[in-house]
């Protein structure tokens, strides 16, 4: 009985069948459409916040009449999942990329995936950095098949914006450094991160994305320092570490490692 009403219910909020949830709703002064349309708005104005929470940068640049009706839009197309309100909204960069009236705002859905990150960094688990004393005790043999597990809030975005200086402008109100802003400057690469201060982003070069990019996707040490033959490999990896961006290690399968794709 149980099962059933709660599935009749979330025909009622997400796809707007009230058919079989009126059946169970108890004669009042409300009819059982009435009710159930009650809880649909709640339904969506709560999930609607829950947006609002992780995406406030694109929520200024586009205002709220705009952001509301592509959040009902969003909603409809991609209900949640999840109990956690946290959770949700991880696709909706790629929404705002496919969602005609923000079709001339370009570098929305760059700024939405680093929102996304941000959100992600923000309530992500805190684990212990990886002790670095460990990896002492690795023989030469299993130093090149070493690869790592990325703290939960470290994220790796790309954008073809400078969404970096959107976002932070956005939030700040810095007209000035938004007038600045050259939209045809070319891609960047960021590494969005928790620290003790607060959530942080620093720009990558491209080689330094390319080896980050492979130990976050837990390649070998070895893949990685192949994707970036270029770069002081053991500087980058020292100051990863300083800054407690791995948590965990385990040695690699030679015949296991995939190459790289090769891409900026």
């Amino acid at each position: 009985m149980l099962l059933e009403l709660q599935r009749a219910m979330r025909r009622s909020l997400v796809e707007g069948d009230d058919s079989a949830a009126s059946t169970y709703i108890v004669a009042g002064g409300l009819s059982p459409a009435e009710r159930l349309a009650v809880y649909r708005n709640t339904f969506t104005s709560v999930l609607t916040n829950a947006l609002r929470l992780s995406y406030p940068a694109i929520h200024r640049l586009v205002g709220a009449e705009f952001f509301e009706r592509a959040a009902r839009v969003f909603i409809e197309e991609r209900p949640p999942r999840s109990a956690c309100l946290d959770d949700y909204g991880a696709d909706f960069a790629e929404f705002l990329s496919r969602f005609p009236p923000a079709a001339s705002l370009v570098y929305l859905p760059d700024v939405a995936r680093l929102e996304w990150a941000v959100n992600r960094a923000l309530h992500a688990h805190d684990v212990e950095p990886l002790e670095l004393a460990r990896l002492a005790e690795l023989g030469d043999a299993d130093n090149a098949l070493v690869h790592f597990t990325p703290h939960p809030s470290v994220s790796l975005v790309r954008a073809d914006y400078s969404v970096d200086v959107i976002w932070r402008g956005v939030l700040e109100q810095d007209d000035a450094a938004l007038a600045a802003i050259d939209l045809s400057a070319g891609p960047i690469r960021l590494l969005v991160e928790r620290l003790p201060t607060g959530i942080e982003t620093r720009r990558l070069s491209e080689a330094e994305w390319r080896f980050t990019a492979a130990l976050c996707a837990r390649l070998s040490l070895a893949s990685a320092i192949e994707a970036a033959p270029d770069l002081e490999a053991h500087v980058l990896l020292a100051e990863h570490f300083a800054a407690g961006r791995f948590v965990e290690f385990s040695i690699a399968n030679a015949a296991d490692q995939p190459l790289l794709r090769r891409h900026s």
